[in-house]
This record gives C-alpha cells, sequence and structure tokens, in this order.
C-alpha cells in the first residue's frame, strides 16, 4: 500500500513539472510538451498535481479539455485512492 502511495505522490510531481516546463517552454516560444503526454501523465494518476500545475503557472485555462478534464479525472484518482486506502 504505501508503494501505490508513493507512486502517487511521484506522477503527481511529475504532472505539476510537466505543467510547469511546458508553461516556460510557451513563454520562450520554443519546441513544447504534447498534450498527449500531459494527458498521458494525468491518467495514470497525475491529475491532481497537473491540474495544481493549471491553476499555479496559469497554463491551459482556455482550453475546456484542460478545464474541465483535469478537475473531473482528479475527483475520479481521489475517489479511487480514498476506496483503496479504506477497502484494500
Amino acid at each position: 500500500m504505501i508503494y501505490l502511495f508513493l507512486y502517487y505522490i511521484i506522477i503527481n510531481v511529475i504532472g505539476l513539472v510537466l505543467m510547469a516546463k511546458d508553461k516556460r517552454r510557451a513563454k520562450r516560444q520554443e519546441w513544447r510538451i504534447k498534450e498527449s503526454t500531459l494527458w498521458s501523465v494525468s491518467l495514470i494518476g497525475g491529475a491532481l498535481g497537473s491540474y495544481i500545475g493549471m491553476r499555479l503557472y496559469r497554463h491551459k485555462t482556455k482550453h475546456t479539455s484542460f478545464k474541465v478534464g483535469l478537475p473531473l479525472l482528479t475527483s475520479l484518482h481521489f475517489g479511487l485512492v480514498l476506496y483503496l486506502a479504506v477497502f484494500w
């Protein structure tokens, strides 16, 4: 169980860092991180970190898919983690 929580923390830090890097690259007009990569990290557990990064760095906030999808995915992941913590 501890490994699951450790994984969850690490993947969320990765999601946060990817949002920060992509924002920095956008400002410098450099090669960007693919949206599919951002979504992939979010889907495998990094939705909370990606959402915090989106809000903290004001990045992808005009994209409806991110504005709506990340909070929904974060809620789903939170529910899953809570379920696993209680019933596993």
